[in-house]
């Protein structure tokens, strides 16, 4: 399938889990330290585990958005949120993959429609198109 890209950045990592990551453009720069729960020291860095949670809740918050504005009834309230949870561990078929769950709070919105609204932008959010068939993404409404 190919992509009509509208928006491209990179970043680069050094290090690996215990370097740097940074954009190119400098927005982003960040010490990167690997988890205690990983084998790492821990400390005051961020793991790539916790940059993915971030950019997949605001990107699914974003997807509710764009869903709600194509017609879709529900409005997305201003104190709307999604708290995406990323774990990471070892694969039974090896090597390590992740699990992620997504809680999505909407508040005033009824839960039938909430529901609705979730599974239209699980459809369309790109970081759930990239993990969909290779990683199981726990939806809930809170």
């Amino acid at each position: 399938m190919s992509v009509n890209v509208l928006y491209r950045t990179s970043a680069r990592a050094t290090g690996g889990r215990d370097g740097r990551s940074a954009t190119l453009d400098g927005a982003v720069d960040v010490k990167l330290t690997t988890p205690k729960e990983l084998g790492g020291a821990g400390g005051d860095g961020v793991n790539p585990e916790q940059l993915f949670a971030t950019g997949y809740a605001a990107c699914f918050l974003g997807a509710m958005k764009f869903v709600a504005s194509q017609g879709g009834g529900t409005k997305v309230p201003a104190d709307a949120t999604v708290t995406a949870t990323v774990g990471i561990g070892p694969r039974s078929a090896g090597g390590f993959g992740l699990d992620i769950a997504l809680e999505v709070s909407l508040p005033g919105v009824e839960r039938a429609a909430a529901e609705a609204l979730v599974a239209k932008a699980h459809e369309v959010c790109p970081y759930s198109n990239a993990t969909r068939n290779n990683v199981d993404v726990r939806l809930t409404v809170v």
